[in-house]
């Protein structure tokens, strides 16, 4: 759990109340402002967060996050009160598959198993054999058994990357990170020239041509890693600029440089996780609104690929179902 050293603001005071007397745990991806990391009890990556979601016994948690975040908290507890601080904070991987047109790809290949990305709706989950995150994707696909047919979504550029890393072909759903594809391989080509002694560090859900500069590729956390333990003092980091914060707070003397993206937007922030703020939190907290709710076959169903994530992610060997049938995808 966090250690709080928050400045004081009546803001940031009234959350850290309101948590007390909710009897809440507030969770928050490394993505959101430095501000709302800081009150957090938990701040991590999809796994760790999905992770700690699923083992707290609170009766009411809030996730600074995205909405599909807090859905994946939700079914693996449906009992507790999942809140989230704006239900506008979607994602553009959630947006590019919708559930009818994910199924109708799943049915034309109904003895592959469907790894699907955390980055999706909970009814998409509901028709997939297991879920991933970028932390333990390869570990799920190298579980698979070899004569299965491997179907990966939405995000393509992650799963070129894990078909490349793992050998495994795989039939890939055409989505990507509105964020992470906006990177600029050649304007990175270029800054590395200018800063031969930096490492250059980039989450897998860039293109291609951006990872051919990559010296570590990998999710939030194993990046956040890398920074830590590297004894380079230079990184460039092609990833959403929320992670500077907890990287410059465990290497304040590091020089951080942001990859480049096309043109000269603020392309490397996601335009959902910035919705969420203190204010917000504090209101969710305050009303315990706007709450995260599913319906029980909705539930019960994603919660089965969401569990054989966890169950390979904590070592432990899983049944493969033998094929996938429209009957299975009632909600």
């Amino acid at each position: 759990m966090e250690t709080l050293t928050v400045p004081s603001n009546p803001v940031a005071d009234r959350i850290i109340k309101l948590k007390q007397e909710q009897n809440a745990v507030f969770l928050a991806h490394y993505y959101e402002d430095g501000p709302i990391q800081d009150l957090a009890d938990y701040v991590g990556d999809s796994l760790y967060l999905a992770q700690m979601g699923a083992k707290s016994t609170a009766p009411v948690l809030l996730m600074a996050g995205v909405v599909f975040m807090a859905e994946s908290v939700k079914i693996l507890s449906p009992k507790t009160r999942v809140l989230v601080p704006d239900l506008k904070a979607g994602c553009s991987l959630v947006d590019s598959s919708p559930y009818d047109d994910y199924l109708r790809w799943r049915l034309q290949h109904p003895d592959g198993i469907a790894v699907t990305y955390i980055n999706s709706s909970a009814a998409v989950k509901s028709i997939s054999d297991i879920i991933c995150t970028s932390s333990n994707a390869e570990k799920i696909i190298e579980s698979i058994p070899k004569n299965r047919p491997i179907l990966f979504g939405p995000d393509k550029n992650l799963g070129s990357y894990l078909s490349k890393k793992t050998g495994r072909e795989m039939i890939l759903w055409p989505g990507a990170c509105e964020v992470h594809v906006l990177f600029s391989a050649r304007k990175l080509f270029e800054l590395k020239e200018n800063h031969p002694d930096a490492l250059v560090l980039a989450h897998p859900e860039c293109t291609e041509p951006v990872l051919q500069y990559a010296d570590v590729i990998g999710s939030t956390s194993r990046l956040l890693k890398e920074v830590e333990q590297n004894p380079r003092k230079k990184f460039i980091i092609a990833t959403e600029d929320g992670i500077f914060h907890q990287m410059r707070k465990l290497r304040p003397e590091a020089n951080l440089i942001q990859a480049p993206a096309e043109g000269s937007c603020a392309c490397n922030q996601c335009p959902y996780m910035k919705l969420n703020t203190l204010e917000k939190i504090e209101q969710a907290l305050d009303t315990l609104q706007p709450e995260i709710l599913l319906p029980p076959q909705l539930i019960e169903r994603a919660k089965i690929p969401l569990e054989r994530m966890l169950e390979i992610s904590a070592g432990y060997d899983v049944k493969w179902p033998t094929a996938f049938a429209p009957t299975t995808v009632s909600i």
